[in-house]
């Protein structure tokens, strides 16, 4: 009896989702909770203290017109000049008390403000725009009249400055913390997407290849069988190098996800060898050349099922996009740090705006086939082979050129 199978790394990555998702959401609901806490009470601590301060210094401009009016002494004003102005410098807050004229009778500001008429009138403005100034009359029937303006005290440095640092730091720190989380969950998402796809594709590839496997032990049976019976025995020949191609694709299947053993070859033989198989089953308006064969060797590390799968995925599309007709041309290179593969076409053209997008898994302008011979040629290329691959020349209407390019062995260099 089978039992189903369960997917129990599709579940736990899906309950891992929630997980961080959960953290995530409970981190930044906390840190917002946090920052209105504190700005909260900050904001209430900070008002009950101004609040304070403002009644402190009300007593003390009252103390001033108390002690004023204590000096009106027959309707005349007597008092110790020099004893004010001393009580004054004790004062915290800024006062100025003047007569009708502005003239400075006691003051604590600077002698710099007191001695410049310009300053003093602007600060005797702004105190009086700040505060209500107190007036004290004396003389008979109180016609001479001192008045005293006052200024409020600066309270950056008294009020709850702890409080104070901490409101100002926490919403940066809160940020932080949103984009810490924001850059971890898209990297993990992300990976966990990608590697996901890969082990679904792995384990495709895999598949196919044990899937084949039994077919093709059968038909190289059935190819000896008809080695040995009077058939056209040229057909037979045909048969078994189809179904050599086909094991060739098996063991490429079957080589995906694992890892990739790379050996130095002659690159004009691999190509070649693509090349040569394809030239007797292209159609006949398909003109196929290579300039491999007339060549010096031209050496770098590969592995050649997996090189040639991505020369012949080339071929292909270049098959394709020429419907029938036309030319491919397959030349093989090298400069003084790397070797170069080029499949040219003469078919349709690739708009420049979709020369990257070719490669993504699923791009397709055919109306068969799942996109995915250009993005397997780059992973090949790029992740097994460190090399790159790229359209390098296309034009709508004339033909396309992709570039295959890998790093020539230290031997050569």
């Amino acid at each position: 009896m089978k039992f189903p199978r369960i997917n129990i790394s599709s579940k736990f990555t899906s309950h891992r989702h929630t997980i961080v998702i959960v953290v995530g959401l409970a981190l930044a609901a906390l840190s917002v909770y946090y920052t209105w806490s504190v700005s909260t009470n900050m904001k209430h601590e900070d008002e009950a203290a101004i609040e304070q301060l403002r009644r402190d210094e009300r007593n003390a401009v009252e103390m001033w017109e108390d002690i004023l009016r204590s000096t009106n002494i027959g309707g005349q004003m007597v008092y110790n000049p020099e004893l004010l102005n001393k009580l004054a410098e004790h004062t915290n807050v800024p006062l100025i008390i003047a007569d009708e004229r502005l003239n400075v009778l006691v003051t604590n500001l600077p002698s710099e403000v007191v001695d410049n008429a310009e300053m003093l009138r602007s600060e005797i403005m702004r105190m009086s725009e700040n505060n209500k100034p107190i007036s004290v009359s004396y003389g008979i029937m109180h016609r001479t009249t001192l008045t005293i303006y006052y200024g409020m005290t600066d309270y950056s440095g008294l009020v709850s400055s702890a409080h104070s640092q901490a409101l100002a730091l926490f919403p940066y720190v809160q940020l932080v913390i949103i984009i810490i989380f924001a850059i971890f969950a898209y990297i993990a998402f992300s990976s966990t997407k990608q590697n996901e796809q890969n082990r679904v594709w792995v384990g495709l590839a895999k598949e196919t290849a044990h899937q084949l496997g039994t077919p093709t032990s059968s038909l190289l049976g059935w190819v000896e069988y008809l080695r040995e019976q009077p058939v056209d025995q040229m057909a037979v020949e045909e048969m078994s190098k189809d179904l050599a191609h086909l094991m060739k694709i098996v063991d490429r299947f079957s080589k995906i996800g694992s890892e990739t053993q790379l050996t130095m070859m002659n690159i004009n033989e691999v190509v070649g060898d693509t090349v040569m198989y394809f030239h007797r089953r292209v159609p006949r308006n398909v003109t196929l050349t290579y300039n491999g064969l007339a060549m010096a060797p031209i050496r770098a590390d590969i592995n050649a099922a997996l090189f040639e799968w991505v020369i012949e995925n080339l071929m292909k599309n270049s098959l394709d996009a020429m419907q029938g007709q036309g030319a491919i041309d397959v030349v093989v290179g090298e400069n003084e740090d790397s070797v170069f593969v080029e499949v040219s076409d003469t078919g349709k053209g690739i708009a420049k705006s979709n020369w990257t997008r070719i490669f993504e898994p699923g791009y397709t302008t055919k109306t068969r086939g799942w996109g995915l011979g250009l993005s397997l040629s780059r992973r090949i290329i790029e992740e097994y082979h460190r090399g790159k691959i790229a359209v390098v020349r296309s034009e709508i209407g004339l033909g396309t050129t992709i570039r295959v390019t890998l790093k020539r062995c230290e031997e050569d260099v």
